[in-house]
């Protein structure tokens, strides 16, 4: 005797890779809530913090805000309320000789706080070489007017947002190699 169960939950599924075998695909599926969740992207600094935030997708990065650094805590646990944050990546200050900076030992106090208060969520460190000139590059060409390019805060929080999108990009690479 087989019976039918009845359920109003559908599982939505998005294709994560298609393989091609002889004339046969393959499908991979995983379900699109895998996808919601948020990478954060943060550029440290002594004073503020600048964040970027992927999309739903985790395809592109945005800026999204500056928060003073005593905030941080304070901002980070009101964003997890709304939005589920399933990895971290983080600038990581190298010299041009690829030897840490002098500031690491702030950062790796700030990473350990992170650690901390979201155990079990990865964290990415990343080079943060350039990124200030290249947010402040990313301004100009935007048309930013020289006085509102003069406020730090929009340099951190684009900055944490190339931070991201390198991450992103990196990803994207690495994944495209393994197939």
């Amino acid at each position: 005797m087989s019976r039918q169960l009845k359920s109003n939950y559908q599982i939505k599924l998005i294709v994560k890779r298609a393989i091609r075998k002889g004339g046969l695909f393959f499908y991979t599926f995983v379900p699109i809530t895998d996808f919601m969740g948020r990478i954060l992207g943060i550029d440290f600094g002594t004073k503020r913090i600048g964040l970027a935030v992927t999309d739903p997708l985790q395809i592109f990065a945005s800026p999204l805000k500056t928060v003073k650094n005593h905030d941080f805590e304070d901002f980070l646990k009101e964003f997890s309320k709304t939005e589920s944050i399933i990895e971290f990546v983080i600038g990581y200050p190298v010299t041009m000789n690829n030897q840490a900076s002098s500031s690491v030992k702030y950062l790796n106090q700030f990473i350990r706080k992170i650690e901390k208060m979201f155990p079990g969520i990865p964290i990415h460190l990343v080079d943060e070489r350039f990124t200030s000139g290249m947010a402040f590059r990313t301004m100009i060409d935007g048309g930013v007017k020289k006085k509102d390019r003069q406020d730090k805060s929009m340099i951190d929080k684009i900055s944490a947002s190339i931070i991201l999108q390198s991450f992103l990009d990196k990803r994207l690479i690495e994944d495209k190699r393994q197939k």
